[in-house]
């Protein structure tokens, strides 16, 4: 069962249309975006504001911008906020646990989480036991993913694949797996990983200056370029370092 249901936008509230965030293509165009399904892919090319509406979402939910539960405060501002204050949210049973990760923020999460445990130890509790910036930035993803992620949860990431091997990418599709066959969890997901976006059932939405667009995985460009790349690399070789036949 999907939580967070819909986003609706109301752009009656706005003065200025031309100003930051307002003047994204894809969101001045976006009305209402439909998000019931466990598992929801956001796609499209940096800078079309898919992580912005993340962001928005994010902070409307009620976690901390730059990334963290509803319990955390890391001191970021980012002027994507603003979204959030023209946005609505719609609810099937709205739940207040959760997690943002932003993964250009992890590391200022990991250093907020170094600063309370230096008076509250048990903090590492919750992500395995000890401090996320003692590990590779993959490794603590995956201890985030594998110890902080559980129960009724809104789960909003932020391009997760940021700092995973494809090996460890298949490790949060079955953690994902996990957790929303109970419908015990959502995941609002922005990224780039034609792996993650492969995930079974999920509803994918491309991100472009046109809006936002329902797709299938393989109508995607990712999953189009990527197969392509596979299936004959050598062909974008020849056409990436102009070599001549």
């Amino acid at each position: 069962m999907a939580y967070l249901k819909q986003i609706t936008l109301n752009w009656d509230k706005v003065n200025d249309k031309d100003q930051y965030p307002f003047n994204i293509p894809a969101l001045s165009r976006l009305d209402t975006l439909d998000l019931n399904q466990n598992v929801v892919f956001i796609v499209g090319e940096n800078g079309t504001g898919k992580s912005t509406l993340l962001e928005a979402i994010a902070y409307q939910c009620g976690f901390d911008i730059g990334g963290g539960s509803r319990n955390n405060d890391l001191g970021l501002t980012d002027k994507s906020v603003l979204l959030s204050s023209i946005m609505t949210l719609s609810w099937m049973s709205k739940v207040t646990k959760g997690f943002f990760l932003r993964a250009e923020t992890f590391f200022n999460f990991a250093q907020y989480l170094d600063e309370m445990a230096k008076e509250h130890p048990a903090q590492y509790e919750a992500y395995g036991g000890k401090s996320l910036n003692e590990q590779s930035h993959g490794e603590g993803f995956i201890a985030l993913f594998t110890h902080r992620f559980g129960g009724k949860s809104l789960y909003i990431l932020d391009e997760p694949e940021a700092a995973l091997s494809p090996l460890r990418q298949f490790a949060l599709l079955k953690i994902i797996h996990d957790l929303e066959q109970d419908n015990q969890a959502q995941f609002i997901i922005a990224t780039h990983s034609p792996i993650l976006m492969a995930y079974p059932g999920a509803l994918i939405y491309q991100c472009d200056e046109d809006g936002f667009h329902k797709t299938n995985y393989e109508e995607t460009e990712h999953y189009r370029l990527t197969k392509a790349f596979l299936d004959n690399p050598e062909r974008f070789f020849r056409e990436l370092f102009k070599v001549e036949d």
